[in-house]
């Protein structure tokens, strides 16, 4: 069964989740932390709902959203990449990442070759029928974050995209910060 968000506006006009609010009104205890608890519900509705997006489209062509992020990196990286490095980039683990190549390599997308700096090491590349089947999904991606992004004002998409980093720079501060003091992340 599909869950069905119904946003409302609050008196300044912004949107917001009912729900979320409730359950994070209980969560913050507090109203002065309430409005980070629920942005960070927001985003996490966000995610969800361009993951989905992007899921139903790369998997109704045969690929899966993490092997397309794959397909993305090494068209982008122009020549091959270590399974190490695609999994650095990716945020996953080399064990998801080599089950991802070994998939497209499968399928012909990708291709493994000898490391030419290190003969211990493989690389994966994008392949001709890999780098076809990305300007085949290229158009069809275009249009659904036009939909998605339906509404917005350039100026807003730069602003969300800048929000969202921010964010994640934040994690990042933070990892690193209990990295140093010792404590699990």
């Amino acid at each position: 069964m599909k869950d069905v968000h119904n946003f409302e506006r609050d008196p300044d006009g912004f949107l917001y989740d009912p729900k979320a609010r409730a359950a994070m009104t209980l969560f913050a205890g507090g109203e002065a932390d309430l409005p980070a608890f629920e942005a960070g519900a927001a985003v996490r509705t966000a995610y969800h709902a361009i993951e989905h997006m992007r899921a139903h489209g790369s998997e109704g062509r045969g690929v899966s959203a993490g092997a397309l992020d794959v397909l993305l990196r090494l068209s982008a990286a122009g020549q091959g990449m270590s399974i190490g490095g695609l999994a650095r980039a990716a945020g996953v683990s080399s064990r998801n990442v080599t089950g991802l190549v070994d998939t497209l390599e499968r399928d012909g997308l990708v291709r493994r070759s000898p490391d030419p700096k290190d003969r211990r090491s493989v690389l994966a590349e994008i392949t001709p029928a890999g780098q076809a089947w990305i300007e085949k999904f290229r158009t069809p991606s275009q249009m659904a974050m036009r939909a998605l992004f339906q509404g917005f004002t350039p100026d807003e998409v730069v602003a969300f995209r800048d929000l969202c980093l921010r964010l994640a720079a934040n994690q990042q501060r933070i990892a690193d910060h209990l990295r140093q003091i010792g404590s699990p992340s």
